[in-house]
This record gives C-alpha cells, sequence and structure tokens, in this order.
C-alpha cells in the first residue's frame, strides 16, 4: 500500500469527482484512477462506486479514507519533526490566508520573510475562514494568518497584531471632510457588506449593532475591492482595515478614508496551527518577523 494511493482516495473522496481529484494531485486522470483501482485490488473490496455522473464512495471507502487522513497526517507530523531536527527554517510550508487579508498583508510581509529565511519555500492558498480551518485540521495546510477568534478549541492561536478600520465615505459625502469620525456617526447610516462565509462581515456588523447603523440590504459584495466602488458610487458607506487602505489616495479616487476617534473598532490578526505541532519554532519566528516588519503595528 503506497501513501500516494490513499492521497488519491482522499481526494476523490473529498471532491467526489475523478478529474478534479486528479487536478489536486497533479497527476492524469487515467493514472489516479488506474491506482485507486490497483488499491481496491490490494484490499479486495470496492472503495468508489463508478458511475457516468457521478463519484459515490462505498461505506467501507468511506472509513478507509477517513482512517487514510490520520495515517497522511501522521506521515507529515514525521517529516515535519525530522526536518525540525535538521532545519526548522528549511524546506516547505503551505500558509492560508483569508481574502480580505492576503492581497493587503502578503506584499508587506514577503520581501522580509524571503530575506530572513531563504531557505523556506512557501506555498500560498486564499480561502474564507471556515475552509481555511477544514485544510488544517486534514493537514492540507500547515499556518493560517486570519482573523481572531476562531471557535475552534483544538488549535493554537498567536496574537501578531490588532488592525483598526476606517470608514469609507464617497469623496463628494458629508462625512468626507471630517479628519476623525466617532462610531455613533455612523449611525442610522446604510453600511455596505461583504456576503456570507467572510469573516470581516461579521467584525462589520458587531461594529454597526454597537453604533446604531444599518445593513445594506440591497447588496452585498464579494470582495473589498467591489465594495470599495460600490462606496465610490454612493450606494453606501463602508468600514475597510486599514492594510486595505491604498497608501497613496489619488486626486481621482472617488472614496475618502476617515480614521475613527477612541473606540477604534478593529479587529485582530494572528496566525493559527494545530496544537503539538513539531514546527512551533517556525511559525514563531515567522511571527516575531510580521510584526517587526509592519509599519505601524497595533
Amino acid at each position: 500500500m503506497k501513501l500516494r494511493d490513499l492521497e488519491y482516495l482522499v481526494a476523490v473522496d473529498e471532491e467526489r469527482h475523478f478529474h478534479k481529484a486528479a487536478e489536486r494531485c497533479f497527476v492524469s486522470q487515467p493514472t489516479l484512477s488506474g491506482q485507486l483501482k490497483k488499491l481496491e485490488q490490494e484490499l479486495g473490496v470496492q472503495l468508489v462506486e463508478r458511475t457516468n455522473r457521478k463519484v459515490k464512495m462505498t461505506e467501507v471507502g468511506i472509513a478507509v479514507s477517513k482512517q487514510a487522513r490520520r495515517v497522511i497526517s501522521e506521515v507529515k507530523t514525521i517529516n515535519d519533526l525530522v526536518q525540525t531536527y535538521k532545519d526548522p527554517m528549511y524546506g516547505e510550508l503551505r500558509l492560508g490566508l483569508i481574502p480580505t487579508l492576503a492581497p493587503y498583508l502578503l506584499p508587506v510581509i514577503m520581501p522580509g520573510l524571503g530575506k530572513a529565511f531563504p531557505n523556506l519555500k512557501l506555498w500560498l492558498y486564499e480561502y474564507q475562514t471556515h475552509i481555511l480551518l477544514e485544510k488544517l485540521e486534514r493537514g492540507e495546510l500547515d499556518l493560517l494568518l486570519l482573523a481572531l477568534p476562531i471557535e475552534k478549541h483544538h488549535f493554537v492561536e498567536m496574537d501578531l497584531f490588532r488592525e483598526p478600520f476606517r470608514l469609507a465615505v464617497p469623496r463628494d459625502g458629508e462625512l468626507a471632510n471630517k479628519r476623525k469620525v466617532k462610531i455613533n456617526d455612523i449611525a442610522n447610516e446604510e453600511i455596505l457588506l461583504l456576503e456570507e462565509g467572510h469573516c470581516l462581515r461579521e467584525h462589520v456588523l458587531d461594529a454597526c449593532h454597537f453604533a446604531g447603523a444599518k445593513q445594506g440590504s440591497q447588496f452585498q459584495a464579494t470582495s473589498l475591492e467591489t465594495l470599495r466602488h460600490m462606496v465610490g458610487e454612493g450606494v453606501g458607506l463602508t468600514l475597510i482595515p486599514e492594510l486595505a487602505i491604498p497608501k497613496v489616495s489619488a486626486k481621482k479616487d472617488s472614496v475618502q478614508y476617515i480614521e475613527f476617534s477612541k473606540p477604534v473598532p478593529s479587529r485582530r490578526i494572528g496566525m493559527v496551527y494545530r496544537k503539538n505541532s513539531y514546527r512551533e519554532k517556525v511559525f514563531a519566528n515567522i511571527g516575531d518577523l510580521i510584526r517587526s516588519v509592519l509599519p505601524n503595528p497595533k
């Protein structure tokens, strides 16, 4: 029994599609299908039901796939342990980030990470929080950068910094001339939000609820950039994390970003990883570097 064949089985179980599973494993579909047939012959049971329309796992296939995840995770743990003793900052690390953080934080930290840890190869993945946590639990990711806290209690959280929000308003709106605003200034205003699934949506909702602002019901955006455009068109206001604010505001920019007076609404940004990971030293070093390269860590 080969570890790679177990990885194929897990991919098919999770994707329920041979082509998608093959793409995920970076092999051709005939290769993946052929190896699964060999695994079935070796075990003497049918793991997958094959039809023209869909892939269905058998009962024993689901059970074997569940155990295969544990085996794959344990093998990775062994490799991580050996690598840690050789050189903690050498090898590959799969880092997951949320979409409202990745495009804005990565340009700030990647040059420093590359310079400080030249032998550490980072694979970067961008997903919403719930998907990141699932992949971390399955061992598909090693480390997450996201907003805290999380609901999972079997992971370790490491605080990095607190990121303030600013109020994004149309440049020709009533609030645009203010140097600072109070959280109560947005009472009764219509606040635009991201769609369900983004943790930033919940943070903004909390601030809006505290201020007495109204949730915009007509639109829900898929990204911060879409929110920014909607504000510029005068559809409503929103809260933007500080890292996502352009460093130089162009004259033609239709959005004005205003700081909040205390209490300033914000979100906690940190790292999350599996408990008892042998790469804790690596994660701590990465955390220290992120704190050091941020221009104004909170």
